[in-house]
């Protein structure tokens, strides 16, 4: 899955927090469908070392962007106990 996202702090401003749930979600089966393939000795589909890396990349651009999207959440939400 490649990443269409720029910036990490204009993606957490600007996209709902499920959103970025569902792209981390994403990368992470595009992730290990490509370690399966690479550790496999049946696989057909043969990916390289670059596409692992790719796929790594975008699963630690996506998981930056909710930690970011989780932070903003978590600093607009009242503390417990304030009235």
């Amino acid at each position: 899955m490649l990443s269409t996202w720029g910036d990490t702090s204009d993606a957490a401003d600007s996209v709902p927090q499920e959103t970025i749930v569902q792209e981390v979600l994403g990368c992470f089966d595009a992730y290990a469908r490509i370690r399966k393939a690479h550790d496999s000795i049946c696989t057909p589909v043969r990916f390289s070392p670059r596409d692992q890396q790719r796929a790594y990349d975008d699963l630690q651009r996506a998981v930056s962007r909710l930690r970011a999207s989780s932070r903003q959440f978590d600093s607009a939400e009242p503390a417990e106990g304030a009235s």
